[in-house]
């Protein structure tokens, strides 16, 4: 991959997060977060609706600068590298931490060109280059053997699983060195969920991902460090074992055990 480097994770953690404040225009989102997201690891990210999970998740590659308003403090860091210092590329940043939504959205183009969009932007034009990249994203998404066939055909005519896991293999085009994920599978069967689980699995070998997640079975199965969210505070972050069979926080226990509310 040409162009946009990546950033140096030389330490423990791929992304820290450090007395971060959010606020969107008066109201006060999040409050005082801070936690450290372990390279290679996939965290899970739970608590009831509204409690600042996906504000969180969407603030670590910076899609809250969209939003009219919003004031962030404290300090949110990819490796060494203070993203929202002034001098962070943003073009740099997206490429390194890319973002898989809620619903599915691929471009309202063939397969072949929602993979190969990210590389052309960043200076890629060799089509044999470009042949090779669709081929490795679409494998690491684990469903070239379902298009390979299909690649000049509309994303859009694939199943809402099949698009999911479309804009995976997108986000992977480009190498990123962390992935985050805003409930990815709360749209899609059970069948498609499980796939993107194993696909989770799979992908947490050469890259750190974090997931937003309602569903606490998941986190269960695949997560190997869950927080819990309320009211926009991190109540606590262990090992997933952990927060399942002994939180430290009743509020965690009440919401793990069905109390919450």
């Amino acid at each position: 991959m040409k162009a946009i480097e990546k950033f140096e994770i030389n330490g423990e953690y791929a992304l820290t997060v450090e007395n971060m404040n959010l606020w969107y225009g008066s109201f006060q989102a999040l409050k005082g977060i801070c936690m450290n997201f372990p390279k290679n690891n996939l965290t899970a990210m739970i608590g009831p609706s509204g409690c600042g999970k996906s504000t969180l998740i969407k603030s670590l590659n910076r899609m809250n600068d969209l939003v009219e308003g919003c004031r962030i403090t404290g300090t949110i860091k990819v490796g060494d590298t203070d993203i929202y210092d002034k001098k962070c590329d943003l073009p740099r940043l997206r490429k390194n931490v890319g973002m898989v939504f809620q619903r599915p959205n691929p471009l309202a183009m063939s397969v072949y060109e929602n993979i190969a969009y990210g590389p052309k932007t960043f200076g890629i034009k060799n089509r044999s280059m470009l042949d090779e990249i669709v081929e490795r994203s679409l494998k690491g998404a684990a469903m070239w053997e379902e298009v390979k066939d299909r690649l000049n055909k509309s994303a859009l005519g694939l199943s809402g699983g099949q698009q999911q896991r479309l804009c995976i293999a997108r986000a992977l085009s480009v190498e990123p060195q962390v992935l985050l994920m805003d409930e990815p599978t709360s749209a899609l069967d059970p069948i498609s969920t499980g796939k993107i689980e194993e696909l989770c699995l799979e992908l947490k070998k050469s890259m750190t991902v974090i997931m937003v997640t309602h569903n606490m079975q998941q986190a269960f199965r695949i997560a190997d460090k869950t927080a819990y969210f309320l009211l926009g505070e991190m109540i606590e972050m262990a090992d997933t074992s952990v927060i399942f069979s002994h939180p430290r926080d009743k509020r965690t226990d009440d919401y793990i055990n069905g109390r919450f509310g």
